[in-house]
C-alpha cells in the first residue's frame, strides 16, 4: 500500500471528514474517498473515470506531460530498443526481467502452448465467411474455457499460471486463423522452431502451396509492435478486463471482455483510422489541402495519427516505431503503394510545419504502426486484432495482480441518478 501520512479534510455542511492521501512512487498524490458515502453520506461524480484511481497497481505506470511510459520502472523505448517481446511479457507478468535461464524456460513455455484444441477449428468455421476478425476473436477467446477446463479455477495459482500461458502463447494462433478464415485460406499451424513473431507472421502469409520465409527486418519490426502495445496502464479495455474479473468471472472471458471493449473505434481502432485518413488524402499533392483543414477551427476535419490524449508533449513509443517504420518502408519500397506515399510525405510535411510543432502534434504509435502495417500486407480489419493480441500480456497481467490483491471487491461504480422520483403505478385504462 502507497503511503498515507498526509489527508484532506472536506466540509459537507457540518460534517467534517479526514480523507487519507496516498503518495505513489511516481505519479500525483491520491485522496483515498473509500469512507466518502459511510462517513459523509456523498459520493463523486467523475464520468469516465479520468479523475479517480480505480486500483493500486506495480506493473505500468504513464506520465504524459513528460511523455514517459514504464514497465515495472524500464523506459519503454529501452524495452523495445534492446529487449523483445516475450522478454518484456516476462518482466510485465513477474515484475523483473528474466535470467538467461528463466527467459529460455520462459520462451519454451510460450512456444509448446501455441497450439489450439484441434475441435476449436469447427469452432472457427461456425462464422460466416465475412465475419470481421474482431469478432471471431472475442468468440474463440471466450470459448477457451469450453476447451481448458484445466485452467479456469481462479483460487489455484497454478491454474492461473497456465491460463496465462497459454492466452499468451495461443492468441497469435486465433488473430492469424481468424485473418486466414476471412479471407478464404486454410489454417496454417505454428512451428516451434520460429520465435513469436515469426511465428505470427508466417501463419498468417504462408498457404500450403507455397511456405513464406520471415524477412528478419519484418519480424523485428513485428515484435516492436507488440512491444509498444504490451500495456499501457488503466485504460477502458484494461479497466474493463479488472471488473470483469473483479467478478471472479474466469480468465479466458475476462480477456474476451478486453477484446471486446478494445474492438471500439475510440480505443483500439486509431491506426485504422489513420490508414482511412490516407486513403481520404489518396494523393501526395493533395497534402496542402488537408494541412490547410487541418489548421482550420472551423473544418470538423483531424490529423488522425497525429497527438495522443495522454502524451501532451510526444508519444515515447512513436520515436521507436518511426524506426521500424522507416526500415519496412526501405526494404518494401512505397513506390506501388499511394497510401504510404501520402504517409510519408505527411509525416514531413507535418513535422517541418510550426502549427503542428507548437501544438505537439507529433506523429504517435498509430501513425507509424498503421503504416508498418499496410506495407506487410494486411488488411485494416486485421489491425485492432494485432493489437489486441499485443495486449493480451497486459491484461492478462493486470488480471493476475488483481486476482492476488487480498480482500478483492467486485466492482460497483455509483451513479447521479436524474430520474423520475417515487410514484405510483397506473392501471392501462387510466393513462
Amino acid at each position: 500500500m502507497a503511503d498515507s501520512t498526509k489527508t484532506a479534510t472536506l466540509t459537507i455542511d457540518d460534517k467534517t471528514l479526514e480523507l487519507p492521501i496516498h503518495s505513489p512512487t511516481a505519479g500525483p498524490d491520491v485522496i483515498d474517498i473509500t469512507k466518502l458515502y459511510a462517513q459523509g453520506g456523498v459520493f463523486t461524480h467523475d464520468p469516465g473515470f479520468t479523475s479517480t484511481s480505480s486500483c493500486e497497481s506495480t506493473i505500468t505506470f504513464i506520465d504524459g506531460g513528460k511523455g514517459e511510459l514504464l514497465h515495472r520502472g524500464y523506459p519503454i523505448d529501452q524495452l523495445a530498443e534492446k529487449s523483445h517481446y516475450l522478454e518484456v511479457c516476462y518482466l510485465l507478468l513477474y515484475g523483473e526481467l528474466p535470467t538467461a535461464a528463466e527467459l529460455e524456460t520462459f520462451e519454451n513455455t510460450i512456444t509448446r502452448h501455441t497450439m489450439l484444441h484441434e475441435q476449436m477449428t469447427g469452432f472457427f468455421r461456425g462464422f460466416r465467411r465475412d465475419a470481421h476478425p474482431m469478432a471471431i476473436m472475442v468468440g474463440v477467446v471466450g470459448a477457451m474455457s469450453a476447451f481448458y477446463h484445466d485452467s479456469t479455477d481462479i483460487s489455484d495459482p497454478r491454474q492461473r499460471e497456465i491460463a496465462s500461458h497459454r492466452l499468451i502463447a495461443k492468441m497469435p494462433t486465433i488473430a492469424a486463423w481468424a485473418y486466414k478464415y476471412s479471407i478464404g485460406q486454410p489454417f496454417v499451424y505454428p512451428r516451434n522452431d520460429l520465435d513469436y513473431a515469426s511465428n505470427f507472421l508466417r501463419m498468417c502469409f504462408a498457404v500450403p502451396a507455397e511456405d513464406y520465409e520471415v524477412n528478419p527486418i519484418l519480424s523485428r519490426a513485428m515484435d516492436r509492435i507488440f512491444t509498444l502495445h504490451a500495456d499501457h496502464e488503466q485504460n477502458a479495455s484494461t479497466s474493463t478486463v479488472r471488473l470483469a474479473s473483479s467478478s471472479g468471472a474466469n480468465p479466458f472471458a475476462c480477456i474476451a471482455a478486453g477484446i471486446a471493449c478494445l474492438w471500439g473505434p475510440s480505443h483500439g481502432g486509431a491506426n485504422q483510422a489513420c490508414l482511412e485518413m490516407l486513403r481520404q488524402i489518396g494523393s501526395v499533392d493533395r497534402i496542402p489541402e488537408f494541412i490547410a483543414r487541418a489548421k482550420d477551427k472551423d473544418d470538423p476535419f483531424r490529423l488522425m495519427g497525429f497527438g495522443h490524449r495522454v502524451y501532451k508533449n510526444f508519444d515515447p513509443r512513436a520515436k521507436v516505431m518511426k524506426k521500424s517504420a522507416d526500415e519496412v518502408l526501405d526494404l518494401l519500397g512505397v513506390e506501388n503503394n499511394p497510401v504510404l506515399q501520402v504517409a510519408k510525405e505527411l509525416e514531413a510535411a507535418a513535422l517541418a510545419d510550426p502549427y503542428f510543432a507548437d501544438k505537439k502534434l507529433f506523429p504517435n504509435v498509430d501513425f507509424y504502426s498503421g503504416i508498418i502495417l499496410e506495407a506487410m500486407g494486411f488488411p485494416t480489419s486485421m489491425f485492432t486484432p494485432i493489437f489486441a493480441l499485443s495486449r493480451t500480456v497486459g491484461w492478462v497481467s493486470q488480471w493476475k495482480e488483481m486476482i492476488s490483491e487480498p480482500g478483492l471487491k467486485i466492482g460497483r461504480p455509483r451513479q447521479l441518478y436524474t430520474g423520475p422520483t417515487l410514484r405510483d403505478y397506473t392501471e392501462v385504462e387510466d393513462r
